[in-house]
C-alpha cells in the first residue's frame, strides 16, 4: 500500500491545494485514490470526496487514539492504490505546544506514512533550505521524504530553491506550484459543500490536477509513498451484541457532518440506517426507533427549514413521544425554538429545546472537548467519558433552566454544557463514537426499550 502525508510548515502554505492537485492528477492517471484528513475537520474531506469519488476519512489521534487511527486508515485504504493524507496546521502543531499529540507528525508516525513537506517559498531561495532542515531536525522520528514548494515566481526561482534544499537537506524537491491566484482554493463560504455536490468546482479540480501533473514529478511521489503494512490491534467496529433497530439519519445540505466511523459503528451493532432530508420535506421515516441529526449549516437554510412546518412538527411529536435522539451542533440548533441569522431575521425551528440560537460573524467556539456525562444522560451516564470537538459561530440562549447533558473540558476550562431531556441528548459537541463505544450500545439499548414499551 502507498500512503503519503501532505504536511505544511504552517497553516495557509497550500496543503489543501497540493493535496487536491495530487488527488486529481493521480485520479486522471487511472489510480484509485483514498483521501484522509488529519484532525476533526469536516470541510476538507468534502473536497477530497469530490475529487476522488470516495468518502474521505478523518485521522485524529487525540479523539481516537493510535489503535483507532490505524484501523480507520486500514479501512479507508481498502481497494485503493494510494492514500493521500492531508495534514492540519503546521506539521508539529497539535493539542498542546509541548508535545506532538494530535499533530500531523503524530499521525504520520502512527500510520508509518512518509511525509511530503509543503513550503511557501514566496520571497525565499536558499533560506527555504534552512526551514526544511529545521523541520528535519526537530523530530527525527518523523519521516520527511520530500518537499513540494508553493508560490514559486518562475521556473528559475524553483531551480534555486530546489538546489538549496537538496544540497543541505538530502531529500528531493519533487515539484512546485506557481504563484498565481488561479490555483487558490475558493473561499470556504458556508455554501461550499452544496457547491461541490452540484459540481461547480469540477473545472477547478481539473485545472489544478493538470497543473500538478505538469510541475510535480508524480512518478517520484509514487515511489516516495511506499509504506509498510499497518499492524491492527483492534477494530473500532467490534460489537458485543446486535440490536434490531432502525436509526433515522438527517442528511442533506443542512445536515451532513457525520464521521463515517460513527455510522459504521451503529451498523456494526446491528442498527439499520435510514437517511432522510428535512430540507427537502422528507418526513421522519415511520420505522425509526431512534434519530440522529448531525451538524451542518442549518442557518444557511433557515428559511427553508422553517417552512417545513409539517416535517418539523412530526419530528417534535416523535421526540416528545420518547424517540431516543442525538443532535450535534447544527442538529442541536435545529431542535431549538428558532435561529436568528446575522441579518437579524428569526426563523422558527422544531421547538423541542426551550431556547433560541443567534448567529454571529465571529467564531464562538473551536477546539477539542473531553465530555463527561451528567446525571440521567442515557448515552453518557454520570462519569462516563467521550471525546469530540466544537466549531460554531452561534450561541444558545435558554428560555428555561437548562438540564445540562454533560460537562466539557477544553483549553479554556471546564463547564456544564449540552441539553438533556428524557430521551434527547443535544449540544454543540460533535462526538467521535470510537472514543466511547459504550455510548453507541447504550443508545441502541434505549431504542430497543422504547420500541418494546410502545
Amino acid at each position: 500500500m502507498r500512503r503519503i502525508v501532505i504536511a505544511g510548515t504552517g497553516s495557509g502554505v497550500g496543503k489543501t491545494t497540493v493535496t487536491i492537485g495530487l488527488m486529481a492528477a493521480f485520479t486522471a492517471r487511472g489510480y484509485t485514490v483514498q483521501g484522509f484528513k488529519c484532525g476533526p475537520d469536516y470541510i476538507d474531506p468534502t473536497y477530497h470526496a469530490a475529487v476522488t469519488g470516495r468518502p474521505s476519512r478523518n485521522l485524529d489521534s487525540w479523539m481516537g487514539g493510535a489503535d483507532v487511527v490505524k484501523a480507520v486508515c486500514q479501512k479507508g485504504c481498502e481497494s485503493a492504490d494510494i492514500a493521500i493524507i492531508e495534514g492540519v496546521m503546521g506539521l508539529f502543531d497539535g493539542k498542546r505546544p509541548t508535545t506532538n499529540e494530535g499533530s500531523t507528525a503524530e499521525i504520520s508516525a502512527i500510520t508509518k506514512s512518509p511525509v511530503l513537506l509543503v513550503v511557501d517559498c514566496g520571497g525565499m531561495a536558499r533560506s527555504a533550505a534552512a526551514v526544511v532542515r529545521g523541520f528535519q531536525q526537530f523530530d527525527p522520528h518523523v519521516n520527511i521524504v520530500g518537499v513540494i514548494v508553493n508560490r514559486v515566481g518562475s521556473e528559475g526561482h524553483f531551480r534555486l530553491v530546489q538546489a538549496a534544499i537538496e544540497q543541505m537537506c538530502g531529500i528531493p524537491v519533487v515539484g512546485f506550484l506557481p504563484k498565481t491566484s488561479e490555483f487558490s482554493i475558493p473561499e470556504r463560504h458556508l455554501g461550499l459543500v452544496p457547491s461541490i455536490e452540484r459540481g461547480e468546482l469540477a473545472d477547478f479540480f481539473t485545472a489544478i490536477g493538470k497543473q500538478v501533473a505538469q510541475t510535480v514529478d508524480l512518478d517520484a511521489v509514487w515511489r516516495l509513498a511506499e509504506a509498510s503494512p499497518l499492524e491492527i490491534e483492534r477494530l473500532y467496529t467490534t460489537a458485543n451484541k446486535q440490536y434490531n433497530v432502525c436509526i433515522a439519519v438527517a442528511k442533506d445540505a443542512a445536515f451532513h457532518f457525520y464521521y463515517p466511523e460513527n455510522l459504521e459503528m451503529l451498523e456494526a451493532y446491528g442498527a439499520k440506517l435510514v437517511f432522510f432530508s428535512p430540507l427537502a420535506g422528507e418526513p421522519l421515516p415511520s420505522e425509526a426507533d431512534g434519530l440522529y441529526i448531525g451538524g451542518g449549516f442549518p442557518e444557511e437554510f433557515a428559511a427553508q427549514l422553517s417552512e417545513q412546518t409539517g416535517i418539523n412538527q412530526s419530528i417534535k411529536q416523535a421526540i416528545e413521544c420518547g424517540l431516543p435522539t442525538l443532535a450535534e451542533c447544527g442538529g442541536f440548533m435545529y431542535l431549538t425554538e428558532g435561529i436568528e441569522t446575522t441579518d437579524g431575521r428569526f426563523y422558527e425551528m422544531v421547538g423541542v429545546i426551550p431556547g433560541t440560537v443567534r448567529m454571529h460573524t465571529k467564531l464562538a467556539a473551536l477546539g477539542y472537548r473531553e465530555v463527561i456525562g451528567e446525571g440521567e444522560n442515557f448515552l453518557l451516564p454520570s462519569g462516563t467519558v467521550a471525546k469530540g470537538h466544537e466549531f460554531h459561530y452561534s450561541t444558545f440562549t435558554p428560555n428555561a433552566t437548562p438540564r445540562f447533558a454533560y460537562e466539557t473540558k477544553g483549553l479554556r476550562g471546564t463547564k456544564k454544557d449540552g441539553y438533556m431531556t428524557k430521551n434527547v441528548i443535544a449540544g454543540y459537541v460533535h462526538f467521535y463514537f470510537p472514543s466511547c463505544p459504550e455510548m453507541v450500545e447504550r443508545w441502541l439499548m434505549r431504542c430497543v426499550q422504547v420500541k418494546h414499551d410502545a
